[in-house]
């Protein structure tokens, strides 16, 4: 059996993002664009722009939304995402080579969970936003908010903080994702598998990274010990 982690310089751990990452759409968008609740608009232009924070204006977002909503967007979301080729193979590849394995999500419990369910992650491997349906609308919950260390304000779920968890003395952090709330976790990190608006930003501040379309991709990559050239 090959040891690819063995060319690693310290012992690999993969951080990967949900939302059109592991699924081929992102949901949060799909939702929003599909309920089209009033307001909504506004509120996604704000984010884009960094007028509000990440964790500001997806609760606002889903605040518009009514609780009793709650199993027609999952449903919704289940029926919709579909998940990017190659991932039940990449967390085989995790588990016969002993790396572990961690999304980290700015998405909802009530969808990731039953989304990952057949792959058989453990819970305690998900990282995601919590929500609250006893409100006549949605309530986003933040049981993973940001530490005393980040300087990103407001991520709402905080991938750095959950990076941090991993000393880099110890651990080679990759990280895989495509958008905005991976930004600051690429800044990090030792590698990034990129896709999308995270690949445009890792060329612009110079970040080691590999673009990827499939988890066959960076399946590859990591039996190569993840070199970028």
């Amino acid at each position: 059996m090959s040891q690819p982690t063995s060319t690693f310089p310290r012992k690999p751990v993969l951080f990967c993002d949900f939302d059109g990452t592991i699924t081929l759409n992102d949901n949060i968008v799909a939702v929003m664009k599909h309920f089209n609740p009033p307001g909504i608009e506004e509120i996604i232009k704000d984010i884009v722009s960094v007028k509000k924070s990440i964790k500001q204006g997806v609760g606002e977002m889903f605040a518009l939304l009514p609780s009793s909503l709650k199993d027609e967007v999952r449903e919704y979301i289940l029926s919709t995402a579909g998940i990017r080729p190659g991932f039940p193979e990449l967390l085989e590849w995790c588990k016969l080579h002993d790396v572990p394995f961690y999304v980290t999500s700015g998405g909802i419990d009530f969808f990731i969970y039953p989304l990952l369910a057949p792959f058989g992650i453990p819970d305690d491997h998900i990282y995601c936003n919590g929500s609250d349906f006893s409100g006549d609308n949605i309530k986003i919950t933040w049981p993973h908010d940001c530490d005393e260390h980040c300087d990103n304000g407001g991520c709402g779920m905080c991938k750095t903080a959950v990076i941090r968890q991993f000393p880099n003395d110890e651990y080679y952090r990759i990280l895989i994702g495509d958008s905005i709330t991976d930004f600051a976790g690429a800044k990090l990190v030792d590698l990034v598998f990129s896709r999308s608006h995270l690949t445009e930003r890792c060329r612009e501040l110079g970040l080691p990274h590999i673009p990827f379309d499939t988890f066959h991709d960076i399946i590859q990559h990591l039996e190569q010990g993840g070199r970028t050239s």
